[in-house]
């Protein structure tokens, strides 16, 4: 009877060592953005406000990029499973190429772009103009955001999420510096707030790119730029791009509500998804354990080992979920003042944290249920389902618009329009989960 055991505590280290680092590093950004909240909000409400806008528009850029992470690891871990490390290490090469092209196209459309991007938005003159300053400058720093997910993301297939949580603990710490000092030390304001940001982000890839090269010596990998390996790189990312691309879009939905329900109620949705963003990393970093460890099982050609992770960090999706549903609710009166000294802003922010809160054992289900399909490899089937996601949404978020609820209220109902998109998006994916088709073995 002990050898179950054993195997079963094994299994628990596993996502533990994957998942502990890989939480830790994934707060690092939302973190960022928390930082630069807390110091603007006290600057002013507009100016919290168009940090609203410029970050969701840059979260937006770069999320949609983010299969260069999901990718990678998918692709390097089956590698690594199947015991082809020069393999897993291409593919990391090939990712790092991609992501330099598409982060440089991706800045200079933001830099020039920014005034007509804002306007989208449909903000007030006095909100836009800080949004477009933060936007232009943060701006610049696209290209060593999507280097660093593709490092990120090949280090994870190599089952290594500690390095990367190295990196970014010192790139948050010099961040905060940054932002306090910049900001309220010489009074740039937001501009100061979108510089620090800036400099940490080229940092932090310079020196993931470090450790990738170090770390590949000896494989035989070539660092050179092949158009063939880089095209096919593109090509396996395509699905996972139409994927995030429906996600995106109803994040950007539910901003551009916010937006139309007046400065107040953007402010304080810019907050509440922050800490959203906040409790999504640390609930994606079993999302990520489950890319790892899937890809590795499904590349080695176990497929009960497969399923046996998959069940196993479901749990833990549930209960690290309620977990963090209980803290949020601890301090959803305290967390407020943080953010911003108006009392309708406050006022409004709480009770959309009490929405969140609750959700938060379902999210848990939801990210771990990604990600292992994700590094199953299951790309287009998650393209054409979140697609699915996205048009059940719709009815529900412009609801929320057309009704035009104010204050607090406004908050309550636009999480609620949420959730019911997170609902939605949990049964699809356990649907697909309960059966075989998404576990394709072999490299």
């Amino acid at each position: 009877m002990r050898a179950p055991s054993n195997a079963q505590s094994s299994r628990h280290h596993q996502v533990l060592n994957l998942a502990v680092p890989a939480f830790l590093s994934l707060v690092a950004e939302p973190f960022f953005l928390m930082a630069d909240s807390a110091v603007i909000g006290h600057v002013g409400t507009v100016e919290l406000a168009g940090l609203g806008v410029a970050s969701t528009v840059l979260t937006t850029v770069t999320g949609l990029f983010v299969f260069l992470a999901y990718a990678t690891t998918a692709t390097s871990a089956r590698r690594m499973g199947a015991g082809d490390r020069e393999g897993a290490a291409q593919a990391g090469v090939d990712g790092v190429w991609l992501s330099v092209l598409l982060g440089v196209i991706s800045a200079l459309l933001l830099v020039f772009g920014a005034p007509t991007v804002v306007s989208w938005f449909g903000t007030a003159a006095s909100t836009a103009q800080p949004a477009v300053t933060y936007l232009r400058i943060a701006g610049c720093g696209v290209p060593a955001m999507l280097v660093t997910m593709a490092v990120t993301g090949v280090l994870r297939g190599f089952q290594d999420t500690r390095t990367p949580l190295v990196v970014t603990v010192i790139a948050f710490s010099v961040n905060l510096i940054l932002n306090l000092w910049f900001v309220i030390g010489l009074g740039w304001g937001i501009a100061g707030s979108a510089w620090g940001t800036l400099i940490c982000q080229f940092g932090m890839a310079l020196a993931l790119v470090i450790v990738f090269v170090v770390r590949t010596m000896g494989t035989g990998v070539s660092l050179k730029f092949q158009a063939v390996g880089v095209l096919a790189s593109m090509r396996d990312g395509v699905p996972l791009l139409i994927r995030t691309l429906a996600l995106r879009a109803s994040l950007l939905l539910t901003t551009w509500v916010a937006a139309g329900l007046g400065v107040v109620a953007l402010a304080s949705y810019q907050v509440s998804m922050t800490v959203w963003t906040f409790l999504t990393m640390a609930l994606d970093a079993l999302g990520i354990a489950g890319q790892a460890l899937t890809g590795a099982a499904l590349g080695a050609g176990d497929k009960s080992q497969a399923r046996e992770l998959t069940r196993l960090m479901v749990r833990w999706g549930l209960w690290v979920g309620v977990g963090l549903g209980m803290l949020l609710l601890a301090v959803h009166r305290v967390l407020p003042m943080a953010f911003s000294p108006d009392p309708a802003v406050r006022s409004a922010l709480a009770a959309g944290l009490i929405v969140i809160a609750l959700t938060q054992p379902w999210s848990g289900v939801v990210f771990v249920l990604d990600g292992v399909l994700i590094g199953a490899g299951d790309g287009r089937w998650l393209a054409g389902a979140q697609v699915v996601m996205l048009v059940a949404y719709l009815p529900m978020v412009l609801a929320v618009r057309m009704a035009s609820p104010s204050g607090a209220s406004a908050m309550v109902w636009m999480w609620v329009a949420f959730t019911g998109f997170m609902v939605v998006r949990g049964a699809i994916l356990a649907y697909r989960e309960r059966g075989d088709a998404w576990m394709r073995v072999g490299v």
